[in-house]
């Protein structure tokens, strides 16, 4: 059983891999057509730590997607996360020097390798070279240089990074379960950024906050380009964690109360009503106030943003988000978050959910699917870069760097 065209995102995160099929149109549109969910074995803030226990995740997310979309999965595009994901801007010059100076596709290519041209860590490999801007003869914002006149072309790309031995385990995770095969793999803050965001909004400009469970990733997009994107290495557990500690109570009980009744907003930590622990184990109390809980995970989720906030600081991008904030992830289900990030971003929240591709309303509807479809997304991209490749020799791709090849070739 299988279905014409299918494109397969996987995101193996801390709390929960899932895999979701979509199914690309004739007319370039994207359909979701079957989600996979298991919850994460074997992660720890959104990277493998035990790869025999994370395989047998995978593989049944894999096979749930399967059956919900009625067709067998063979290749997937898979997303990438952790406190080893980097960013950095860089630009390239070519000088033209062709037939009455006009720019040409092999200038651009050209132009864009220059600027790919960056000093990184030995270890690390380039997830993404996003193209920001062109610049010709100092005529800044040009869409598309081909064909225009001039002397000097420039380029300003986004370049994402990652360790490339983290970036193995997660495509070895995937490749040693045949007959999955990795097609290339995307940054989740870049892939999230995809599924929210429409052209409007990133020209507009937006940051878009995807907090999962181990990892909160962010891109900040403006004018229509990526400008800044990074990790910050806390999410969802380090909640938990802090309710755990705070309370003296079993992480299993502090996950349940954090779903049940977790609220980070003012009003809810100031009541004092009392929840009861269900003869769940704990040091001397049988019962919790709200009031504490949700001041311990308000203070969490407080400081997570405040390190976003640096971030979006540190952009000099503040000024340009137009379109505001996406909060994404399985955290954007915390009651009183989006006012509390309005507080602590002073630009106005809304949860963000897939609003460029159509199909099953059940995903995307839901923040945490988010990332999934936006890499079902970048999926189809990938594959219309390939398919204008074919037909225009010397294209390069500008939305990955074919980190597979590199790796096959060591």
């Amino acid at each position: 059983m299988s279905r014409p065209h299918c494109i397969v995102g996987l995101e193996i995160g801390t709390s929960k891999i899932c895999t979701v099929v979509g199914e690309l149109r004739d007319d370039g549109a994207v359909a979701i057509v079957g989600v996979g969910v298991c919850p994460s074995r074997g992660v720890r803030k959104a990277e493998i730590v035990d790869l025999d226990t994370a395989e047998q995740c995978v593989l049944q997310s894999a096979h749930a997607a399967e059956e919900s979309a009625s067709t067998d999965i063979r290749g997937v595009y898979a997303g990438v996360s952790g406190a080893h994901v980097g960013s950095l801007n860089n630009r390239g010059v070519q000088p033209i020097i062709g037939e009455h100076n006009e720019v040409t596709e092999a200038d651009v290519a050209a132009v864009l390798k220059h600027a790919r041209t960056i000093n990184i860590p030995n270890q690390d490999v380039i997830l993404h070279a996003l193209c920001r801007r062109y610049e010709v003869d100092g005529q800044d914002d040009v869409d598309n240089p081909v064909g225009m006149c001039g002397s000097r072309l420039q380029a300003e790309v986004h370049v994402i990074h990652a360790v490339r031995s983290r970036t193995e385990n997660v495509i070895k995770c995937i490749r040693d379960l045949p007959p999955l095969e990795v097609n290339e793999v995307a940054f989740n803050g870049y892939a999230a950024a995809l599924a929210v965001l429409t052209e409007e909004q990133k020209q507009l400009g937006a940051l878009v906050i995807d907090m999962g469970g181990g990892t909160t990733d962010f891109v900040i997009c403006a004018r229509g380009a990526i400008r800044h994107s990074g990790v910050v290495a806390v999410g969802g557990d380090h909640i938990a964690n802090d309710i755990s500690l705070g309370l003296k109570i079993p992480l299993s009980a502090a996950e349940r109360l954090k779903v049940e009744y977790g609220s980070v907003s003012l009003e809810d930590t100031m009541k004092s009503q009392t929840v009861s622990l269900n003869g769940e184990i704990s040091i001397g109390a049988t019962v919790i106030f709200k009031d504490h809980l949700c001041q311990i995970m308000r203070l969490r989720v407080e400081e997570t943003l405040q390190l976003i906030k640096r971030e979006l600081d540190k952009s000099g991008c503040a000024q340009l988000i137009g379109a505001g904030v996406f909060l994404t992830g399985g955290c954007a289900h915390v009651r009183g978050i989006q006012q509390l990030a309005e507080g602590v971003l002073g630009l106005p929240v809304q949860i963000g959910t897939a609003k460029t591709v159509m199909g099953l309303t059940e995903a995307l509807d839901r923040p945490e699917y988010a990332t999934p479809i936006g890499i079902v997304r970048f999926g189809a991209m990938c594959e219309e870069m390939e398919r204008k490749s074919a037909r225009r020799a010397g294209r390069i791709k500008v939305f990955f760097n074919g980190i597979l090849d590199s790796i096959r070739n060591r």
